[in-house]
């Protein structure tokens, strides 16, 4: 079974944590800092594969995550860059943000490797931090926190030609005479429960047809998994619409067009606006000319720009003037509508993003502040020392918490707490 949705997590590394430790020889009682740097975390990276065909890989496992970054070592080590994540997709595929549903970026115009979350940066170890009136600092920077996504995977086939029409026209055994494509043939609806893809041959030249399921009346709205095959035919350049001329099942071949152009401009305009092109199929079952005539006649008067061509899919008549049409009209429409504009910038986002933190005042003189980058940031901050009360002091200005205890209303004297940490507070 064709699996073309998938919700998934995706989660950089972390970068390692910088390290705190002092040279410790036998003559050298007062060693300086020697603590290394840590390690970037992994990115999550995506490749489009054009050997898969399918998201089947994601069905189960929704997880993903890069390796982060390892914690610096004493001796000026380096931490160890944690190792990328590469996912494939099948080409085609459409990386979507999760909330927003918004295009994050489209795996089928390029091959190139697309970087979707970076890494946390390394932390710097505590040798960066001596100073001349501070030579033994014991802090260091932590690693850059990871960033994770919630994304939706959604695979549109990659073909220059949608074959559309009602179950039981024909389309299967189209695919089968003027493709290398061996799709499955029987007589009931909805035998196609995939598109299958063919590569039609012409001499040096070619393209790529898709036969998307038999469409209904209120596939737009979902009915008979109408959303799941219409978003396939998104990608196309050139529709070709396969109707029974014949009318073996007591359908109206013109009122067939019509249904399917009316349920195709309700799913979007990108698909009423594709060019089109009528095969009258099973033109063999009709034996009157003075019939067939009729037949194309009212199909032409649909529209006079979508030319109409009468074939039988079982003798091959009329199919070799159709395929060099199509071709003609696929070199015509160039890249067109076929790839999906970038719609949500995941570095931007993240710029923008803070972690969220508490200011609250607890009585008259007392403001508690509370917040999850803080609490971490108090573990790896020297308080006792000048130099790391000042950093952890910037910290808290240039993530607005000061200004929001000024909110509030503190007044110098004030005190406030903060994990178990009591200040004194004061204007600079």
């Amino acid at each position: 079974m064709l699996v073309d949705y998938a919700k998934i997590t995706i989660k950089s590394g972390k970068g390692g944590d910088g390290h705190v430790s002092f040279r410790r020889e036998k003559y050298v009682p007062d060693g300086g800092p020697n603590g290394g740097d840590g390690g970037r975390g992994g990115d999550v990276i995506f490749v489009a594969d054009r050997n898969m065909n399918t998201l089947v890989d994601y069905r189960h496992k929704r997880k993903f995550a890069a390796q982060p970054g390892e914690e610096g070592g004493k001796n000026n080590k380096h931490g160890a860059n944690g190792e990328s994540l590469v996912l494939k997709v099948p080409q085609g595929t459409l990386i979507r943000e999760f909330q927003t549903g918004k295009v994050i970026h489209d795996m089928s115009d390029s091959e190139e490797p697309f970087v979707i979350l970076t890494g946390g940066r390394g932390g710097k170890g505590n040798q960066h931090y001596a100073t001349p009136t501070m030579q033994a600092p014991k802090y260091a920077q932590p690693g850059g926190e990871a960033k994770e996504l919630e994304v939706i995977l959604e695979l549109k086939s990659i073909a220059d030609v949608g074959l559309v029409g009602f179950p039981n026209v024909g389309k299967s055994t189209f695919l089968s005479r003027v493709t290398n494509a061996r799709p499955k043939i029987a007589n009931y609806h909805f035998t196609t429960l995939d598109p299958n893809l063919g590569v039609v041959d012409l001499g040096e030249e070619g393209f790529v047809i898709a036969d998307i399921p038999g469409l209904i009346e209120g596939a737009s709205e979902g009915a008979g998994l109408g959303h799941e095959f219409l978003k396939h035919i998104e990608r196309c350049k050139v529709l070709l619409h396969l109707v029974d001329a014949a009318g073996t099942e007591g359908r109206d071949p013109v009122e067939d067009i019509k249904t399917i152009n009316n349920e195709l401009s309700k799913y979007n305009d990108i698909l009423s606006r594709k060019r089109q092109v009528i095969a009258a199929n099973k033109m063999d079952l009709i034996f009157e000319e003075e019939e067939k005539e009729r037949v194309i006649k009212e199909l032409e008067a649909i529209d006079p720009a979508i030319k109409v061509f009468p074939i039988s899919a079982a003798t091959g008549e009329g199919t070799k003037e159709l395929l060099y049409q199509l071709l003609e009209m696929v070199k015509a429409a160039g890249e067109g509508d076929s790839v999906f504009e970038s719609e949500f910038d995941v570095t931007d986002y993240y710029s923008k993003t803070v972690e969220p933190f508490t200011v609250e005042k607890v009585d008259d003189t007392t403001y508690s502040v509370e917040g999850p980058r803080i609490e971490r940031m108090l573990g790896y901050t020297n308080l006792e020392s000048e130099k790391g009360f000042l950093f952890f002091q910037k910290f808290m200005k240039e993530q607005g918490i000061l200004d929001e205890i000024k909110a509030l209303g503190i007044q110098e004297g004030d005190t406030v707490r903060i994990y178990g940490h009591e200040f004194d507070y004061y204007e600079d």
